[in-house]
């Protein structure tokens, strides 16, 4: 029995057990909506990390082969960029159509159906053709699935909690949980799969752990007829442009956004200009709704907050989003992996996560008791400067090898295990608290499409992190082994350890300020 196809086994026999366990202890805390949201997200993201656990290696050694090695990692890590800076802009409209029309329930659904379809294209894709068209088309679908799934499922989740209820961190801390254990068994299941036998049995895996959240959430959100529902039921079926419902118009708008967002996949220049501009009129249109057409004065500062916390969680995210592009190569050529396959080092962050996820949630529930708990922009200081840590200890690893790597030199296996706990307990102290303050700071009636925005951050990250993989990329095919290292080795240092140490200064500094402008907001 190979080592990875052990792994695997060891990893669905600890989730078999952790699980269960994690939930009868939290079952008497939380409403069971948590656990329902909990395993349905958690099928969504094991089809996510499925797919992205291999993603970059399929599209650089079955669709651009032909580039040479450093000019289809290049493109690969483009794509990669694009397609995620679209999946994660995609949930601004998605959580706006969520609020005005569809309600959180429906949208779910919807999305849930489109990112099923876009795996079963991407797995038919490779195992017949392996064509560019299948490629972009599939991935755009994912992309505007999940702009109607990401946003609302955690807006959804906020429904069955008031604004200022002291469990609701621990509730996305559970629920981030949830995530991470699809994410921890999707790279260790789907990229065996994909790894070792054929990249479409990868793809399927992915499809097919959509439709389990799929059915999960279908079967058990009826238990909860009062959250989640459109505005209007009226609305759905009134009357719009040339008299077509407006829950065909929607339909209709997904058919039409499908050609356009794998054009904008596939050309990432044009993508770097749309994003810019959607992003200066997202946050432009927040700023002045808080300046001028807030209810009051503290709903209209917390916006301010929002905006700043926005730009601090897009660095982070930044530098966490290599894992999937330039880090998985790292892995492939760089590290040595005692017979793992290079995708399922994806699960280490999941992992920790799994394991971590409580302690952080007693954590912060103990702090809260005593009224000792750090705000929100401490808690980002933090993960920025476990962030900087996680970098500094991958460099150090590729240092000690350099000098040997032109001879087989490989960078011990702990250095990628420990940056990736320092990377999982900053995310630890970011993502999740960011969902729970994302809800809490918003005004009601507009939460999903804050939340959206909220994600539009993730969406500039991995733009940007994209073009960071493709500086790793410059050297070229006849680079030396040291002389391709060193180009990870100067990325990271300059803004995996220097740029995010200096945002972390930045952060601290701003943080009694956005402390009060939170206005009691926890």
């Amino acid at each position: 029995m190979s080592f990875a196809l052990l792994s695997l086994i060891i990893g669905w026999a600890f989730v078999l057990i952790w699980v269960p366990l994690t939930v009868l202890s939290q079952r008497k805390m939380h409403p069971k909506a948590l656990f329902t949201l909990f395993f349905a997200e958690m099928w969504e993201r094991f089809s996510f990390y499925g797919m992205r656990a291999f993603l970059v290696l399929y599209i650089s050694k079955e669709i651009f082969e032909s580039l040479g090695e450093s000019g289809s990692m290049g493109r690969s890590v483009g794509i990669y960029g694009a397609f995620n800076a679209l999946l994660y802009a995609a949930p601004i409209v998605g959580g706006m159509l969520a609020d005005r029309l569809l309600g959180f329930r429906r949208a779910v659904i919807i999305g849930a159906i489109l990112m099923a379809v876009g795996q079963f294209t991407m797995a038919f894709n490779a195992a017949t053709a392996d064509t560019t068209f299948l490629l972009f088309l599939g991935l755009s679908i994912l992309a505007i699935g999940n702009g109607f799934f990401k946003p609302n499922i955690s807006s959804f989740l906020g429904t069955f909690y008031d604004r200022n209820d002291r469990r609701k961190d621990g509730a996305f801390t559970i629920f981030y949980m949830g995530i991470n254990v699809g994410a921890f068994l999707a790279p260790l299941t789907c990229g065996y799969l994909a790894e070792t036998y054929d990249y479409s049995l990868g793809f399927a895996a992915a499809g097919i752990g959509m439709l389990l959240g799929l059915v999960v959430f279908w079967r058990n959100m009826s238990k909860y007829e009062d959250q989640g529902n459109p505005p209007s039921v009226e609305a759905l079926s009134k009357p719009s442009i040339m008299g077509i419902p407006q829950q065909w118009l929607v339909f209709i708008g997904i058919i039409v956004a499908a050609p356009i967002f794998a054009f904008l996949i596939n050309n990432e220049g044009i993508t770097n200009y749309i994003l810019i501009i959607a992003g200066i009129g997202v946050i432009g249109y927040i700023i002045i709704s808080s300046l001028f057409y807030a209810e009051d004065k503290k709903e209209g500062q917390r916006l301010i907050v929002f905006v700043f916390l926005f730009f601090f969680h897009m660095i982070f995210w930044t530098l966490f989003e290599q894992a999937g592009g330039s880090l998985n190569f790292l892995t492939d050529k760089y590290v040595q992996k005692h017979g793992i396959e290079t995708s399922q080092f994806q699960s280490l962050n999941a992992l920790f996560i799994i394991l971590l996820a409580p302690v952080f949630t007693w954590i912060w529930n103990g702090l809260s008791k005593r009224n000792a708990e750090p705000r929100t922009p401490i808690k980002f200081t933090f993960a920025l400067l476990q962030m900087a840590l996680g970098y500094f200890i991958i460099v150090a690893g590729a240092r000690s090898v350099l000098g040997t790597v032109n001879d087989g030199g490989l960078i011990p296996v702990i250095f990628l295990v420990f940056m990736y706990l320092f990377h999982t307990t900053g995310e630890l102290s970011l993502s999740p608290v960011g969902l729970s303050v994302v809800t809490k700071l918003s005004p009601a009636k507009t939460v999903g499409f804050v939340m959206g925005t909220w994600f539009l951050s993730i969406s500039f990250a991995h733009k940007i992190a994209g073009k960071l993989g493709q500086m790793i990329a410059t050297p070229g095919d006849g680079a030396a082994p040291a002389e391709a290292l060193s180009a990870y080795i100067n990325v990271y240092v300059t803004w995996g350890v220097y740029v995010t140490l200096g945002a972390a200064a930045v952060l601290f500094l701003l943080s009694p300020w956005l402390k009060k402008w939170m206005h009691g907001v926890h």
